[in-house]
Order: structure tokens, then sequence, then C-alpha cells
């Protein structure tokens, strides 16, 4: 844990902390995407997060609503060449870090149908930045993206799971800290 904590800092380098253009091509690139910007990585980490402390239904309707709502972002900007949504939609994605975090941090117990709708609109953003970045055959980099996408939603929802309650609260405290920092970047 100390080596997380310490390693943590890292993560609000600006240059690795938001969404980039111009990463490669095909299944490897869109499955190592998801990794390679802290706001993307804290926000599916969260979405799984969240799910654990919801419990229920949640723990799968949240992660699959976002991977839903991320792959209709994804086509929609990808198909019609929105090159200009990234832009619109990264002070969402910033959002989805901050207020995941913050949801976290809170143990927040929203009903279903409050957090689906919020997560899926996490995801349409996300997926949205994504598709305008798609480059080469994109259906490969989506669905290697999607994959990476549902991997970190499982990893958060297993940390909620297995952690202490308390930790768990502290990692979506320090997320939400992330994300204001990323947003004042």
């Amino acid at each position: 844990m100390k080596h997380l904590l310490t390693a943590l800092p890292l993560l609000l380098i600006p240059s690795v902390a938001l969404a980039h253009p111009g990463h490669g091509y095909g299944l490897e690139a869109g499955f190592l995407h998801p990794f390679t910007g802290t706001d993307h990585l804290l926000a599916m980490i969260g979405v799984g997060l969240w799910a654990a402390i919801l419990g229920g239904r949640a723990r799968w309707a949240l992660p699959a609503g976002f991977l839903s709502a991320m792959a209709l972002g994804g086509a929609f900007a990808m198909n019609l060449g929105l090159g200009a949504v990234a832009q619109a939609v990264e002070p969402a994605i910033i959002a989805s870090v901050i207020l995941l975090g913050a949801a976290v941090a809170l143990a927040l117990r929203a009903p279903l149908a409050l957090a689906l709708p919020l997560v899926s609109l996490f995801g349409l953003a996300h997926g949205a930045a994504h598709g305008t970045e798609m480059v080469g055959n994109g259906m490969a980099f989506g669905a290697a993206m999607l994959a990476a996408t549902a991997l970190l939603h499982g990893a958060g929802l297993a940390l909620g799971l297995t952690l202490n309650g308390k930790i768990a609260r502290a990692l979506g405290g320090v997320t939400a800290l992330a994300g204001l920092a990323l947003a004042f970047a």
C-alpha cells in the first residue's frame, strides 16, 4: 500500500493525464489505450468500485451500461468524423473521474435508476473521445478497447469487494482529488 500511495502523484502528471491522439492501430493499441490516460483509467476502475458499493444488479449493470454507451459514443464519433467532439467531451470525462471518485469516497448508495444513466452518460463521453482518436481498423481498436475497459471495471469491482470499506473509500477520495488536479492541470 505504501508503494501505491508513493506512486499516486505520478498519475497527476499532465502529459499522461488526458486522452491523446496518434496512439497506433488495431487490437494492441486499442487494448492498451485505456491504460495510458489517467482520466480514463481512474474512471474505469471507479465504475467497478461504485458497482461494488451499490451491490446487487449494479455489479453488472453499471459496467454493462458504461461499455454499451462507450461503444455507441465511439461508433458515433468515429463514423461521423467529429474531431471537435473530443474537446467538447473532455470536461465530461474529467467530471466522470471526480464524480465517480466522490461516489466511492462517500459510499453513495444511489438507486440504480439514477446511477445507471449517470454512468452511461460518462461512458458515452469516454466513447466519443475515443472514437475521434481511432485510426486504422476502428473495429479492432474499439473491440480491444472495450475488452480492456471491461477488465478495468472488473478490477475495480474486485477491489471494491475485497478491500476494507475504509480503504475503498480512501481510493475514491484519491480518485476525486486526482480528477480535480486533472481539471486544473
